[in-house]
């Protein structure tokens, strides 16, 4: 047990236990799981931007041969459904709420974007279903399509005059205007954050069967309970009819952290026919329909002191919404973006306002980071280009403003206080590893071979996000193994492989004792999914205070057994073990005992805990890259990270969700581009036309850790699954904008594709400036 403690337990580099799994063709997806005989739904998806719908008229297609239901948004309204989807609305600067329009299940009346849907026709088989699509009658007196993120225009929702969703702001103005007055310096850039696609490996879908009278909707999402309770509220079910469950899940990146309107119909459609029925989108469709990212353009300035130290900020947001709001779309850019606007700087004197906006595209919503990219990308820009405009190093000018150790716990702005943080000796780090001093010497060599050289840095911080709430159940079973309940939710982090990794460092249950169960309403009570990075932190917190309870209640048990009374017991190295006694049990033998003596309670222990605070995960990446002036192809060539996650869990995994992020912020920066026509007809809707990163984009990336424990959680540990996106962004199109800033380009924003690349190298200086 000792040897297996040392490769498996806390710290340990283990590889993931379950890659078995999936690189063996056995994960088991929604699509392979789906009941036999489940009938097939499609969807008839709205194709312009913007109208009324004048005629639809589905009666030919719930004649043809197969076909089991055609519903449209009457049907589900005249069967007593809800017709909204539940959504986030922030609060505007007055004090008044912001906009809340019915998004409906399925359109009734007006379609918003292209891609909405309209009716959804289940089959016997998928074939049959999307002949029966084809066949309905669908007429649309098209309108004009707003498309820019800018107030104004026709309303798209009477609820939202000039097409503004919310007027949000927080921070202290008077205190920034006055900041501002008495700075000796101040610096100002117009940042354009670019719209994604997900594009998750594993597109969204879902099936529905009743069982034993109860409905059962399974989809690949990251997490069970909000998705219920969205079930009960709509369909206008008890929470003991319901049962959700997500099997696996190839990735989710945020894109399926909430519900879609796909998943209410198939489970209304299961119950009207009394048969499993089951959807899985297809890319096309999932390019048109799933939330996309980010989309948002900030006017931010900065004011510096004669020393150059950081003094005010203030930020004027422009956020794309798309046609409605998606679940937490109205928070993303407003209260998750405010916890770490203002960064790792001592700063005070703070202001951000931001516009909600929306047009006649797919819906904006969370996606790697949730706001705390947009907002390090926003901010590290603009402390980039403070630092090229004033003629002072960009790693100094981030060094004077610092938070310092010794202000710790600071409390930032924006109402966070960060716990812990060694900011400077984490950029020095970062200034070794990427081997900054040899930088010269690489340009030159650039320069020599005709092509273009920057080095872009970003010091970037993030705060863990979610419900710091979570349970923890560990039940002993006959055959001498360990279930382990959670409430999180794995979409390929590698959640199986870490949760054993803490419980067996805990209980020294040998590793390969340990099965962990996720996602299924039935079997875990409430959980918080996966989302802002949250899960190994509260997820490790809450397994902590459930071995505690099962520690505390073996005890007395054991006291006879051992001869001792129960304060006396100890629990260490894996066994309980008391002074003067010769009887040592391991966890396990101790459950084996209790079981045989009928004490069927010692077989299930159980615990809840709340985070105390968040933790504030934080760090340094140094890019580099290479222009050809020729073609305008950005070659991204090194690529460091210095993080400080704190305790690490799995050091192999931590550095696999970095390289993830990383490729993530990469692909964003240097090749997605989301295009639409001017009649919001979406032009990048396959792989043909919308760029991946591929592997020849992505560079080998250095992966270091400079940890400082957080004091926030028992395992001072900080959340990862997000920070390599956090970082990536700024630190690219800061490695651009140093490539070219001496050709007098002064502004440059994502994505940096070819063409796009292309054309500002061709502008003049003067119109760049």
């Amino acid at each position: 047990m000792t040897k297996q403690r040392d490769t498996f337990g806390i710290s340990q580099p283990a590889a993931r236990v379950e890659d078995v799994r999936f690189l063996t063709g056995a994960g088991r997806y929604v699509d392979d799981i789906a009941p036999e005989g489940a009938l097939h739904g499609v969807v008839l998806r709205s194709m312009v931007a913007h109208g009324a719908i004048t005629a639809l008229d589905v009666a030919e297609a719930a004649a043809m041969p197969g076909v089991a239901l055609v519903l449209t948004g009457d049907d589900l309204a005249a069967a007593g459904l809800r017709m909204d989807m539940q959504a986030t609305v922030m609060p505007n600067r007055d004090g008044t709420r912001g906009a809340g329009p019915v998004r409906p299940l399925l359109a009734q009346g007006t379609v918003r974007f292209v891609g909405e849907p309209i009716a959804m026709v289940f089959a016997e088989t998928l074939d049959q279903a999307r002949d029966a699509v084809e066949a309905i009658a669908l007429e649309i007196d098209e309108k004009p399509a707003k498309l820019d993120t800018a107030p104004g225009g026709a309303a798209l929702h009477a609820e939202a005059g000039d097409n503004v969703a919310f007027d949000w702001a927080c921070g202290e103005e008077a205190a920034t205007e006055a900041a501002f007055a008495r700075a000796a310096h101040r610096v100002g850039l117009v940042v354009e954050d670019n719209r994604i696609i997900v594009n998750s490996m594993e597109p969204r879908g879902c099936f529905a069967a009743l069982e034993e009278g109860r409905l059962h909707l399974s989809h690949n999402g990251q997490g069970v309970w909000t998705m219920k309770a969205q079930l009960c509220r709509n369909l206008g079910l008890s929470a003991e009819e319901v049962r959700v469950t997500n099997p696996d899940v190839g990735g989710g990146f945020g894109m399926k952290g909430m519900a879609y309107p796909e998943y209410f119909v198939v489970a209304h459609a299961a119950r009207v026919l009394g048969r499993p029925c089951r959807w899985m989108s297809e890319r096309t469709e999932a390019m048109l329909s799933d939330n996309a990212g980010r989309d948002l353009v900030s006017d931010v300035e900065l004011a510096f002191d004669a020393d150059l130290k950081l003094i005010g900020f203030k930020a004027d947001v422009l956020s794309n919404l798309g046609a409605y709001n998606s679940q937490f779309a109205q928070a993303i850019q407003t209260s998750l973006a405010m916890k770490v606007m203002t960064g790792v700087y001592d700063v005070q004197a703070a202001y951000m306002r931001v516009r909600g906006i929306y047009t006649n595209t797919t819906q904006v919503d969370a996606y790697r980071g949730a706001g705390r990219p947009e907002a390090i990308y926003t901010l590290e820009r603009a402390m980039d280009h403070a630092a090229r405009s004033l003629g002072v190093d960009p790693w100094e000018l981030r060094k004077r403003s610092f938070i310092t150790p010794e202000q710790m716990p600071y409390a930032a702005p924006s109402g966070e206080t960060y716990d812990v943080g060694a900011f400077a000796r984490v950029l020095d780090r970062a200034g070794e590893e990427a081997d900054r001093a040899g930088f010269a010497a690489r340009k030159a060599a650039s320069e020599a071979a005709g092509k273009l050289r920057g080095q872009g840095l970003c010091y970037y911080i993030e705060a863990i996000l979610g419900d710091p709430s979570e349970g923890a159940k560990m039940v002993f079973e006959e055959d001498g193994s360990v279930t382990l309940y959670v409430g999180t939710q794995s979409n390929g982090q590698g959640h199986e492989t870490v949760f054993v990794q803490v419980l067996h460092e805990m209980t020294g249950i040998p590793a390969d004792r340990i099965r962990i169960v996720q996602g299924d309403s039935d079997l875990i009570a409430k959980g918080g999914g996966t989302g802002g990075s949250r899960s190994v932190t509260v997820q490790s917190q809450a397994t902590r205070a459930m071995v505690d309870v099962a520690i505390a209640a073996f005890a007395p048990f054991l006291a006879d057994r051992m001869g001792v009374e129960a304060a006396e017991i100890t629990f260490d190295e894996g066994s309980f073990r008391a002074e003067g006694s010769n009887v040592v049990m391991t966890m396990i033998e101790a459950a084996e005992a209790a079981r045989a003596a009928g004490e069927t309670a010692l077989l299930t222990h159980e615990a809840e805990t709340t985070l105390p605070g968040r933790s504030f995960p934080n760090g340094a990446h140094v890019c580099e890259v290479e222009i050809d002036p020729e073609t305008g192809v950005v070659a991204v060539d090194r690529y460091t990270v210095v993080d400080d996650f704190g305790v690490l869990i799995n050091p192999l995994l931590a550095e696999g969700q970095v390289h993830g992020g990383v490729a993530q912020g990469i692909g964003q920066a240097i090749t997605e581009h989301v295009v639409y026509d001017p009649e919001g007809q979406l032009l990048t809707a396959s792989f043909m036309d919308y760029g991946m990163p591929r592997a020849d984009d992505v560079p080998m990336i250095a992966f270091y850790t400079e940890p400082v424990p957080s004091k926030n959680n028992v395992l001072g540990m900080k959340g990862c699954g997000e920070a390599g996106t956090v970082g990536a962004l700024a630190a690219v199109a800061n490695a651009v904008q140093d490539a070219v800033w001496d050709l007098g380009l002064r502004k440059v924003d994502m994505p940096f594709t070819p063409a796009r690349m292309w054309e500002m190298l061709a502008q003049p200086p003067h119109a760049a400036e």
